[in-house]
């Protein structure tokens, strides 16, 4: 996809055809990876609408005598166009230098030679002027090369597949500069001396002998004195003449030097473009084409030889002394500086962050990193139904449900604001935020992030906070001060740390290389392989978040899904176990996921990393045996779709590629910072905090070019203000007295309850809330009412709620709408635009996947807890 978007966009559109055909051999390349896997399907081209085989149904012949020769008439094409350029280009050169010359020879005063040439006794061809060889037609007729002449009747190249073949004679098609500009020079020159000879000349029409005589000794003496007197060349006089003469040379020595870099870049490109198609052959294929292909047949064609690059830099570098000579007086540097301002930017694709892939996705028209379908079409999402559609006079009345669900929460505030609920006029208007934002988040009628920027304007403007002793209400100077310095909390850096880390990761493609090297040992067995994946998606949402996770699990199994038996049931199976699994994954660092975050900050004191992953990782890797068993029964993914014996899975395979230096410097900031976060507790007098440790990473790949001022820009920052929005709302509970009225509320109903009893009640509600709505807002609501319920049983057990409800937030994955990973598989599709599932997949599957992690968490999960001593 990079390779593609670069050739598209370095590519000259007029030479589009004579590029490599980079698209088509892809294609092929995973035809070939098809059949190899004993799927023989043909290969379809739709704008053809032909279908045709690429490969016969023999099992023993080589995917090598297959490739090579569409390899071969690749470069076949591509070297017959180069010839043809660089001899047509090589000789225009020529014929520019020769040209520069005959003006050196001529002098700055040619124009005043010319106009009194005809009266010279030397010049004996007064009468010829009509019969002029650099007249403008004569010369353009001249200089035209026979290529040029038939360069309109040469069809269009066809692509990979056609029995055409390369022409030895390919031309210069569309030519960005050419020998008809060669043609136009001479004619302007000589132009240039027709007017000179008339504006001096005059319109007389007879001379006497007298006259005649006189000015020619009088041209030959101003001739001779100007020799003497003056140093000027063409390229240095003054002028009118040499001024336009240099203006000429000008715009056609920098036209040659762009046709020329064009066509090293040319060279450049469909180099790369080689490269980039033999290293993915071998990957697909497991062959070895690349190394004796790429160094045996590509670097030995003419285009490719060392000898071919040091012609056209020899001759760009002539160019640049002939600008120099003809525009510069001799300046080579200023010479390069203004040729480089007409050549072509090459734009360099670089790898993408997790972040910056999605971010791109939502600007298309993606909902949810959806891929689309059939070569690039965007799906287009029909709008939303409106519940009420009336005629008014002031136009149509359209009602959707977000708009209704909007005017409801505005309703719900306005009459919470005017009716005192709670004792305490901050407490009341607290509690109409909170019911107002609640409303909004749960029915999603605005933004989510949108929402959370809300909540800090209710909260000042309403004067909902109040002073440390709770005895006056702060003034809203005051409140803007509190609000804000809570807002940016150490949790906050946290998350853009653990973004830092996900976008190095992914950026540098170490995320590929790791998780492609463990899955190269899962083997072809169906089941083995599901739950490799799902260990894999797990590992990965620990460190580069439950959001980046599935996106980069869902492009590794792309190659499985490509060679799958049509309507297999492991495609499904697949993508939901990955799903499943990331939102496990979600609950098995600090950082993998906001919801764990938010109830981090809660904790007082902070647990630390090790006690963390003590609890998290046992009830993690339970959970996801458990799931992949209730998967294996559910779809029963070994069984071929004819019912007939079992599928074989294609087997991932492991990069070949080195760690590379920056690979290095990646992994070790990484280590140091996660064991800094790890034994933080014991650091506390140095660092201070999580947070001011979350700093180190963003310093270091920021400040040595591994990350960039895009990468940043691209982080998820509405993950980012959503967390802000729920911490401000949490300070604002607490602080305006409202959650003191809930704390005794609360202790009047868990009155007398055994506390195991509370944690499965407790756990029940968060699973249930957090399948409705995002993970991220269920913990942002729930958190505090644990840490008050917590608070109100005996020995203080609000740390072990706060960390259940964390924990049970990432379980609830019954819906396609509950947490990003659910989104995101939701939304895949095959090569025919179908999606792979349905709800009733997820309500199938998801609900009792939800229970069963839910209830280890709840058993498991507690008992570990109590093991640590929260």
């Amino acid at each position: 996809m990079k390779f593609s978007s670069s050739l598209k966009f370095n590519a000259v559109a007029e030479w589009w055809d004579e590029y490599i055909a980079y698209d088509t051999l892809k294609k092929y390349v995973y035809q070939l990876e098809k059949q190899q896997a004993g799927i023989h399907d043909s290969y379809h081209d739709l704008e053809a609408n032909e279908e045709t085989s690429l490969i016969g149904a023999s099992s023993s012949l080589s995917t090598d005598a297959v490739f090579t020769p569409l390899l071969d008439m690749e470069l076949k094409k591509i070297c017959s166009f180069y010839e043809t350029q660089e001899k047509e280009l090589m000789t225009e050169v020529a014929a520019l230098e020769r040209l520069v010359q005959q003006q050196e020879e001529v002098g700055p005063d040619a124009g005043h030679q010319y106009m009194n040439g005809s009266l010279d006794e030397d010049d004996e061809d007064e009468d010829d002027d009509d019969f002029d060889p650099n007249s403008p037609m004569i010369s353009r007729e001249r200089t035209l090369s026979p290529a040029r002449r038939r360069r309109h009747a040469r069809s269009v190249s066809s692509g990979i597949g056609s029995n055409a073949k390369p022409d030895a004679t390919v031309t210069r098609r569309y030519s960005i500069s050419s020998s008809d500009d060669h043609a136009e020079l001479e004619a302007s020159i000589a132009s240039l001396r027709s007017t000179a000879n008339e504006q001096a000349g005059g319109p007389s029409v007879s001379r006497s002998p007298i006259n005649t005589a006189t000015r020619s000794l009088a041209n030959k003496f101003n001739r001779l004195r100007d020799a003497v007197s003056s140093s000027d060349t063409v390229w240095t006089a003054k002028n009118n003449y040499a001024r336009d003469i240099q203006l000429l040379f000008k715009r056609r020595i920098t036209n040659l030097y762009v046709s020329i870099t064009s066509l090293k870049s040319y060279v450049e490109l469909n180099y790369s473009g080689f490269r980039k198609i033999l290293k993915k052959y071998d990957k697909v294929t497991e062959s070895h084409l690349q190394d004796h292909y790429l160094h045996d047949v590509v670097e030995q064609a003419s285009p490719f030889t060392q000898g071919s690059k040091d012609r056209l830099n020899a001759t760009i570098n002539r160019l640049l002394d002939l600008y120099a000579k003809c525009v510069t007086r001799g300046d080579h540097f200023t010479a390069q500086r203004q040729l480089k301002l007409h050549q072509r930017e090459h734009i360099a694709w670089e790898r993408d962050t997790v972040w910056r892939q999605m971010i791109g996705q939502a600007r298309r028209g993606e909902p949810d990193g959806g891929t689309t379908a059939l070569g690039g079409g965007s799906l287009l999402l029909e709008p939303e139904q409106g519940l009420l559609d009336l005629k008014t006079p002031a136009g149509r009345l359209k009602l959707t449900a977000k708009q209704l669900y909007l005017v409801v929460s505005i309703v719900v505030f306005v009459v919470l604001l005017n009716v005192e609920t709670v004792e305490g006029v901050e407490a009341s208007r607290c509690l109409a935020v909170l019911v107002f934002a609640t409303i909004l988040w749960a029915t999603e009628a605005i933004p989510l992030f949108v929402t959370s920027i809300l909540v800090p304007l209710l909260l000042v403007c309403l004067r909902t906070l109040r002073s440390a002793n709770g005895e006056e209400r702060l003034t809203t100077p005051e409140a803007t001060k509190y609000i804000f310095s809570v807002m940016f909390s150490p949790t906050i850096m946290l998350l853009i740390g653990g973004f830092t880390i996900a976008s190095a990761l992914s950026k540098t493609a170490i995320d590929r290389v790791l998780i492609t090297k463990v899955l190269s040992f899962a083997g072809t067995r169906p089941s083995v392989v599901l739950l490799a994946f799902m260990f894999v998606a797990c590992f990965a949402s620990m460190w580069i978040s439950n959001v980046a996770a599935p996106t980069l699990c869902f492009s590794l199994i792309q190659p499985i899904l490509r060679t799958l038996p049509p309507k297999s049931s492991f495609a499904p199976c697949l993508i939901l176990a990955i799903a499943l699994a990331a939102n496990i994954g979600g609950q098995s660092s600090p950082i993998s996921s906001p919801q764990n975050l938010i109830a981090l900050a809660e904790m007082d004191p902070q647990l630390d990393w090790g006690k963390w992953f003590i609890v998290a990782l046992p009830v993690s890797a339970i959970s996801i045996l458990l799931i992949w068993a209730l998967l294996l029964v559910s779809y029963r993914p070994a069984r071929s779709p004819d019912g007939e014996g079992e599928i074989e899975i294609r087997a991932i395979r492991g990069t070949k590629e080195k760690f590379t230096t920056k690979q290095y410097w990646v992994c070790i900031i990484c280590v140091i910072t996660i064991g800094l976060w790890i034994f933080e507790h014991y650091l506390e007098p140095i660092v201070g905090d999580m947070g001011i440790i979350a700093i180190i990473p963003i310093v270091a790949f920021f400040s040595t070019g591994v990350l960039k001022k895009e990468d940043f820009e691209s982080f998820l920052w509405t993950v980012v203000f959503l967390a802000m929005g729920g911490i401000a709302l949490g300070k604002g509970v607490t602080n305006s007295g409202l959650l003191q009225i809930m704390d005794d509320g609360i202790r009047r109903l868990i009155d007398g309850l055994p506390f195991y009893t509370v944690v499965l009640v407790l756990s029940c509600i968060v699973l249930v809330v957090s399948t409705f709505i995002s993970h991220t807002i269920a913990s942002v609501l729930l958190v505090p009412i644990a840490k008050e319920v917590g608070s109100n049983m005996p020995g203080n057990r609000q740390n072990l709620l706060i960390f259940l409800t964390g924990l049970i937030c990432s379980t609830g994955m019954g819906m396609p709408v509950s947490g990003f990973p659910n989104q995101t598989a939701a939304n895949q599709e095959d090569d025919m635009g179908q999606l792979y599932l349905t709800n009733v997949d997820f309500l199938k599957n998801g609900v009792p996947a939800s229970i069963i992690s839910m209830l280890v968490v709840a058993t498991v999960g507690f008992l570990l807890m109590e093991a640590i001593g929260l």
